[in-house]
């Protein structure tokens, strides 16, 4: 690639040969495309420092001559390729412009929302605000996570079926935030199943509630994250937030309320149909698990498996599926997750 030129405050753009440029092979024959960046938007703000975006942009497209000039974008290469970037420079400068930063890791969901077609813009989905608090916004960072919030929006039970990482969770308690901030339910449930991943409770130390509580930790850092931590003591002393074990939830309607159920693959089917029948009036839930993680005795099944056998025609029910390229923690979790999954595939095929 080119190294580019930006010109100083006072360094008028020079004028660029494409012939003299030491671009990809083929790229010098290639008519160059220009794209002229308005004049509000921020030019370092799109190319990040030390231009990290920009080198983002070619090592994803290593067949096109990219090139900075002033406020230009000159491209040159494979037509297929040229029209994506040049799309990707719109979506960026509207993100801009919205103020949303720019980091690698949007710049490259973008060029894959890009080169999946879909009919969704990638800055619809990574400017789309679901809460702000202490000066960090929550947001869905893929098109299945912004189709995920969507759905809960839209439907009265959602299920997030999908491997860690992908924000099933964490997507729903912003969104359970959101609903009480609006008034559209009065109280947040949060439930888990207490099942021993390796461990048996009865031999933990503590009372019940010490014995739980490590498996209903996830929840409270989740919540910690998005409420100022000095009211979580008094929400959870009022009702209005509740964290407890699935088996609290029992002989209970639930009304006027966001209910997530986390590590749902580790409810059994009886379990599964125990939780949904708890919806009352006015209640929105959010089922969310791993159907590759489950912690359950030989010979238990699963009621995440079955439940979607059983409800997928039943409307006002949506099942939303998240994959490894949903995956939003660390960039070797995806790598792990697809290994993995590669892995038990070879070993039920075998």
């Amino acid at each position: 690639m080119t190294e580019p030129d930006h010109p100083g405050p006072s360094e008028e753009p020079q004028d660029a040969d494409l012939t003299d440029a030491a671009g990809p092979e083929g790229a010098r024959s290639a008519p160059m495309h220009t794209v002229v960046i308005p004049p509000e938007t921020s030019m370092a703000a799109l190319l990040g420092p030390r231009d990290e975006l920009l080198r983002t942009v070619e090592r994803s497209f290593p067949h096109v001559d990219v090139m900075v000039r002033g406020n230009e974008f000159r491209l040159a290469g494979p037509s297929e390729d040229v029209a994506i970037i040049e799309r990707l420079i719109d979506e960026l400068v509207v993100i801009v412009a919205a103020g949303q930063p720019l980091n690698r890791d949007a710049v490259e969901r973008a060029i894959g929302m890009l080169r999946s077609a879909s009919a969704e813009r990638p800055a619809d989905v990574l400017t789309m605000n679901i809460i702000s608090n202490r000066g960090r916004t929550i947001r869905p960072k893929t098109l299945h996570q912004k189709h995920y919030v969507d759905a809960i929006d839209k439907h009265t039970i959602v299920f997030g079926i999908g491997p860690a990482g992908t924000g099933k969770t964490y997507l729903a308690m912003a969104k359970a935030v959101a609903a009480l901030q609006a008034k559209q339910v009065n109280r947040i449930i949060l439930t888990r199943p207490a099942v021993e991943a390796g461990e048996r409770l009865g031999f933990l130390p503590g009372t019940l509630n010490d014995k739980i509580d490590p498996y209903l930790r996830p929840l409270y850092d989740a919540l910690h994250d998005m409420v100022d931590p000095d009211s979580i003591p008094r929400l959870m002393a009022s009702g209005t937030v509740e964290v407890a074990p699935l088996a609290y939830m029992r002989g209970r309607t639930l009304n006027d309320a966001f209910i997530i159920l986390d590590e749902a693959q580790n409810t059994s089917a009886e379990q599964m149909k125990m939780f949904l029948t708890r919806l009352g009036f006015g209640s929105k839930m959010v089922v969310t698990g791993d159907v590759t993680q489950v912690d359950l005795p030989t010979g238990t099944s699963s009621g995440l498996r079955v439940v979607r056998d059983i409800l997928a025609d039943v409307e006002d029910i949506y099942f939303a599926t998240l994959t490894s390229a949903d995956v939003v923690r660390h960039r070797l979790v995806s790598s792990i997750v697809e290994a993995y999954g590669k892995h038990d595939e070879s070993r039920r095929r075998d």
